[in-house]
């Protein structure tokens, strides 16, 4: 999780919001990480997990990313949750709920949906202050800035 942090903080310096992700191999060697980069790109795809989740897919040369877990410190939305089932990774970690928009146990259930061909095991909470804050800051430093 401190691998997803770090990049997500990276995010800041695009005005992007500070979402991060890592994708870990089978043997839980970090293969990709990913950054939101909505903004930066003026993609509506660029959340931090489908950036890794593509570069982690041309490190392995293939789609399947099974036997993979990948790492993010807000929840995935609907998009990525989807993306995950898609991919068939094996595992998600992730730190803060994201009360308006999750589809990991918040609003939505995607990743665990049995009617889908493929559920993930989920792990919540990893450092969920600590990802939450980083999320509060930056809005908090949006709200206060003039315009």
């Amino acid at each position: 999780m401190g691998i997803a942090l770090d990049t997500a903080r990276k995010a800041l310096t695009t005005g992007d919001i500070p979402v991060g992700a890592v994708v870990l191999d089978p043997l839980g060697r970090v293969i990709a990480a990913g950054r939101n980069v909505r903004e930066r790109d003026g993609d509506p795809t660029g959340h931090a997990e489908m950036v890794a989740l593509q570069a982690a897919a041309a490190v392995r040369g293939q789609w399947r990313l099974d036997g993979c877990t990948l790492v993010v410190t807000l929840e995935p939305c609907t998009m990525c949750a989807g993306a995950l089932v898609q991919a068939r990774v094996d595992r998600l970690v992730f730190g803060a709920y994201d009360d308006k928009a999750g589809a990991v146990g918040s609003l939505w259930d995607v990743v665990r949906d049995r009617r889908l061909n493929h559920r993930l095991e989920v792990i919540v909470g990893v450092r969920a202050e600590e990802c939450g804050a980083v999320l509060a800051e930056f809005f908090e430093q949006r709200r206060s800035e003039p315009g």
